[in-house]
């Protein structure tokens, strides 16, 4: 008997962190995540988990957890888009609407947050930035499926490199190239 996999989707995401109060700062002040829930475990047991959601449609999308002895984490470093050490590049966290999109940038922008990256995809915009232990957040809103859908593999593999600082990384251009088409 041949078996085959369900298709998943992507529930959500947990993070261990060095220090649980500066990345409920991050995740609910500059990211506008809200803090939906706290782990209840008897005192004492060292534990601090927080669970937080972008939008109120289900349970949470990310957790965070305190490192018990944050003395053990590796040394936080600057992301890269291609790293060279093993674990997750990046998180993605898509706005809904490219005003909302553009709003949340001002906004990091305003908050001093570094843009590492800024640049348009084939089916996103995006800014790339780093949380606090150095893990890379892709904040984006996705272009309409009938820029990339006629061919997602080009979509993919292409990228416009954007300013990173002052109202130029602030801007956005409507012009979508749209791929599969002659």
């Amino acid at each position: 008997m041949s078996t085959k996999p369900s298709t998943p989707s992507v529930s959500h995401l947990v993070l261990n962190v060095r220090d649980i109060a500066v990345s409920h700062h991050f995740y609910t002040e500059m990211l506008g995540f809200e803090q939906c829930g706290q782990l209840r475990v008897p005192e004492g047991s060292g534990i601090d988990m927080r669970f937080y959601r972008g939008s109120g449609d289900h349970h949470h999308d990310i957790a965070l957890v305190q490192m018990r002895d944050p003395s053990t984490a590796r040394e936080v470093v600057r992301w890269k888009m291609f790293p060279e050490r093993e674990g997750i590049v990046h998180i993605a966290l898509a706005y809904g609407t490219r005003e909302a999109w553009l709003a949340q940038i001002a906004h990091l922008q305003a908050k001093g947050v570094e843009f590492l990256v800024r640049g348009n995809h084939g089916m996103t915009h995006s800014v790339y930035i780093a949380d606090p232990d150095g893990n890379g957040i892709e904040v984006l809103y996705d272009l309409p499926s009938e820029v990339w859908e006629g061919d997602v593999d080009a979509a993919l593999s292409y990228f416009e490199n954007l300013p990173r600082e002052g109202d130029e990384a602030l801007q956005d251009d409507t012009d979508y190239p749209v791929f599969g088409r002659s």
